[in-house]
């Protein structure tokens, strides 16, 4: 048994040709657009690079440390490295289309690590700490890591997880103002300081669900609701088939009886 368990984890020590056929069905590496290679214990990218199509890949809970391999993957959209050993992310400088990065739970220890990755212009989310499993780095224990990052990449639009511009991040950086309120102890005669005055999010009348104009969609509307009422009504004669049937077979199971 132990043997066995010592072949399985050495197998998936290093990424294989045949470890990626398994784990996908695809004979070509080039076929491969979505991986998910999660807490195998890798710590060898091996031969990632030649699935050079690959746009969503997660390599979460393994023991990497080096990114090398993964330089090649240009198309690659979202990464997922969280909880692993890496310190340097200078080879991902040239995944050009990277837009979602994750190296929460690793060991980058300052902003200047992230320098590499300035020239990726379509990066808008990096997550450095995950509250929710406890993930860090030790970057992070810099209290200025945020307004760092964010002064590096201009383009960032979630940090941490959290909404820094667009839709959403007035909430959160409300949320964070109260949050840093409470910890500060900023009471005064044990009452939080005067708020000014709130306003709603929206104009009046944003909820009301309003009437279209466009007669095209009024047609289609109409044209979809006559398709449900039919379909509802080929349902009720399906249904009502369907127990006729069901007492006919009922009937003629049923053993012959014979008067004496």
């Amino acid at each position: 048994m132990d043997r066995k368990t010592d072949y399985k984890a050495s197998e998936c020590a290093k990424i294989t040709t045949v470890l990626l056929k398994s784990r996908t069905g695809e004979f070509d590496l080039e076929s491969i657009m979505f991986l998910k290679l999660r807490n195998l214990g890798i710590y060898d990218l091996g031969c990632i690079g030649d699935c050079i199509n690959l746009e969503r890949l997660d390599l979460s809970g393994n023991n990497i440390t080096n990114l090398g391999p993964l330089s090649p993957l240009r198309r690659l959209l979202v990464l997922n490295l969280s909880a692993n050993r890496i310190s340097n992310l200078e080879p991902l400088s040239s995944c050009e289309g990277l837009l979602s990065l994750n190296v929460a739970g690793n060991v980058i220890p300052s902003v200047d690590n992230l320098h590499a990755l300035k020239s990726l212009k379509k990066l808008e989310s990096i997550r450095m700490k995950d509250n929710t499993y406890n993930y860090t780095n030790p970057v992070c224990k810099n209290l200025s890591y945020r307004t760092l990052i964010l002064e590096n990449f201009p383009n960032m639009k979630v940090l941490d997880g959290e909404r820094v511009v667009g839709r959403g991040s007035d909430l959160y950086q409300l949320c964070k103002d109260i949050d840093d309120t409470i910890k500060a102890g900023m009471y005064k005669n044990g009452q939080l300081p005067e708020l000014p005055e709130t306003k709603p999010w929206v104009d009046d009348g944003f909820w009301e669900i309003k009437r279209s104009n466009n007669a095209i969609v009024d047609e289609a509307y109409k044209q979809f609701s006559d398709v449900l009422h039919e379909c509802r009504l080929l349902n009720s004669r399906a249904a009502h088939v369907i127990s006729q049937n069901e007492r006919t077979i009922s009937f003629k199971n049923q053993p012959k009886q014979y008067a004496v």
